[in-house]
């Protein structure tokens, strides 16, 4: 690997880190804001459509912009949306604003969301030229991001440090560290002439009628809701649904946060040795226990194993059956995009959702949800065999 590559791949691992600093910073902080804006728990899941919203709009816009301005544009755009969104955040918990809270959280995921798609374009770019997978890594370094961030904000919550100056300097952090990261990036990756738009957009129409393709949209659907929900409520969960102080709260997404981390960093080696769908079915089963046990058994020491169980569960899930999408057929960005768009409607969907029902049943048993959709997963989770051989028959090059 010559020396511009080796700096563009360790720029690719900070620009990854920084949202899931980012990501974690917030929620580890949520018990408290929520306090500072007096909301219930329904307005909480308002104040969360601002983010789910704002990763929708990122991600379908992401991919166009990316095919006419290439990723490191897009890239810039989207860590800049992230350096901004959390002094944002923090201002309007200050102010008890919940609407400033929510155009913080908006930006928080657009920028993600509409960086994700240039950055893995990227990583895969990365890839091609090294010939080696890293995209794993990659992400591996999203999760690592949201351990140093959760750790950071359950010692802050304890020492009852005032959540707008944290979440300030988050942003202040994110924003120097991510224009050196920017400038090893190279020009014009990503770009596709008119008439490589106009063939993708033609030959990725009949996607919609593969019905192995749709059967992995469902099971992301439940993973990306597994996740998201553990991103979104943890903490309150914990604090709502089994009585832990705000700091302990905050410990417990350290321990999710950790189980992914590790989950992607290890993951590599059971799915050489296993194959995709017997680590997704074995992760919806794993991820599935947890969210059970937190839902149904009311003890604390439960309520922790239960969380390391949902995070490990949870960390392959999305990333797997997006790598099965690619492979079900011709058309693999068609495919990849459908799919991707599917996970982020639960995204979009989920918080708020969860928010209502948690306010009339309560958070833990609107986790029954979730539940049932990984249950739903490990039963479809074959579906990715039939994937593997649609694209033995059908090579894309």
């Amino acid at each position: 690997m010559d020396h511009a590559t080796a700096r563009r791949r360790t720029a690719l691992f900070a620009l990854f880190f920084l949202p899931g600093l980012g990501l974690s910073s917030w929620v580890t902080r949520t018990p408290d804001v929520r306090d500072l804006l007096g909301a219930s728990t329904a307005e909480m899941g308002l104040v969360l459509f601002g983010l789910s919203a704002g990763s929708m709009i990122g991600i379908l816009g992401s991919g166009v912009l990316v095919s006419r301005f290439g990723t490191r544009p897009v890239v810039t755009a989207g860590i800049l949306a992230t350096a901004v969104s959390t002094p944002v955040i923090g201002l309007g918990a200050g102010l008890s604003s919940s609407a400033i809270v929510a155009a913080g959280l908006f930006l928080f995921g657009f920028g993600v969301g509409g960086g994700e798609v240039a950055m893995n374009v990227e990583g895969a770019d990365v890839e091609r030229v090294i010939e080696r997978a890293v995209l794993p890594l990659m992400h591996g370094f999203f999760s690592l991001g949201t351990v140093v961030g959760a750790i950071a904000g359950m010692s802050l919550t304890a020492l009852a440090f005032p959540v707008t100056w944290h979440l300030t300097v988050i942003g202040l952090i994110t924003a120097p560290v991510a224009a050196i990261a920017i400038r090893q990036l190279p020009t014009g990756v990503g770009i596709q002439q008119p008439a490589a738009q106009a063939t993708t957009v033609k030959s990725g129409a009949p996607v919609w009628r593969d019905t192995t393709l749709l059967l992995i949209g469902v099971v992301v659907l439940a993973m990306a809701l597994a996740e998201g929900a553990a991103n979104d409520w943890l903490p309150l969960l914990m604090v709502d649904g089994h009585g832990f102080g705000a700091a302990v709260g905050s410990a417990m997404y350290v321990i999710f946060a950790a189980a992914m981390t590790i989950g992607r960093f290890g993951g590599g080696w059971f799915l050489d040795r296993f194959g995709r769908a017997v680590v997704l079915g074995a992760s919806a089963v794993i991820g599935g226990v947890g969210v059970a046990l937190v839902v149904f058994v009311d003890n604390q020491i439960v309520a922790g194993v239960a969380v390391l169980l949902w995070g490990i569960g949870a960390a392959l899930g999305f990333p797997v059956a997006l790598s099965a999408a690619g492979d079900s057929g011709d058309n693999p960005t068609a495919r990849v995009s459908l799919v991707a768009t599917v996970g982020y409607i639960a995204f979009l969907v989920g918080p708020p959702a969860l928010g209502f029902l948690g306010e009339h049943y309560g958070l833990r048993y609107a986790m029954i949800v979730v539940l049932a959709l990984l249950v739903v997963a490990a039963v479809l989770a074959p579906a990715l065999n039939r994937a593997r051989t649609t694209s033995e028959a059908h090579p894309v090059a």
